[in-house]
């Protein structure tokens, strides 16, 4: 398995056509309560070249994009656009792995690689608009992030029922210090 910062050339309209975003969701957050709502998050092939078109477009504007690869196939990615927000916070504004590939540790190693890199760049904060199921929350609380301080009108607006969290950069050391995440 290979974690890789992508340039401009590695981006290519077709790179995520084989990519599977399947997410089944039948619980959400709501006002920090859990209830049922039942749907499917599932990407058309113009959405994934769409997307790739914006990963590309980061990397050009001077963001970060990082991909997982397992015999050359992408199979995650995450993507930190170059645009400080109040308190220097960098938003991880997308975060994917693909279904068969969940659960595995992979999102884990992938989100610390994405958060050192943002600490790298400036930044004290990763502010992240995530996906409200049960699941996705549950990934982002295990990993350290929590319910976010200030709400960012621009990142609430575009998704507003995804759940506002951040990340303190400065607790990054733990997890690299104690062999939690080598890379």
């Amino acid at each position: 398995m290979e974690f890789k910062i992508l340039t401009e050339n590695d981006i290519h309209e077709n790179l995520l056509d084989d990519f599977n975003r399947y997410q089944e969701t039948t619980l959400v957050y709501r006002d920090e309560k859990i209830i049922e709502d039942h749907f499917i998050d599932n990407w058309t092939l113009e959405d994934k070249r769409n997307r790739a078109i914006s990963l590309k477009e980061t990397v050009k504007n001077g963001g970060i994009v990082v991909g997982v690869f397992e015999n050359n196939k992408l199979i995650g990615f995450g993507k930190i656009p170059n645009k400080c927000f109040a308190k220097d916070y960098l938003e991880l504004d997308s975060f994917h792995i693909t279904k068969e590939y969940r659960n595995k540790g992979i999102g884990k190693k992938l989100f610390y690689l994405l958060a050192k890199l943002a600490k790298e760049k400036g930044a004290k904060k990763l502010y992240i608009g995530a996906h409200p199921s049960v699941e996705t929350q549950s990934f982002y609380r295990k990993i350290g992030c929590f319910p976010s301080k200030e709400i960012i009108r621009e990142i609430y607006e575009r998704e507003p029922l995804d759940i506002q969290l951040e990340f303190d950069l400065s607790n990054l050391n733990k997890f690299f210090n104690c062999g939690i995440i080598e890379l």
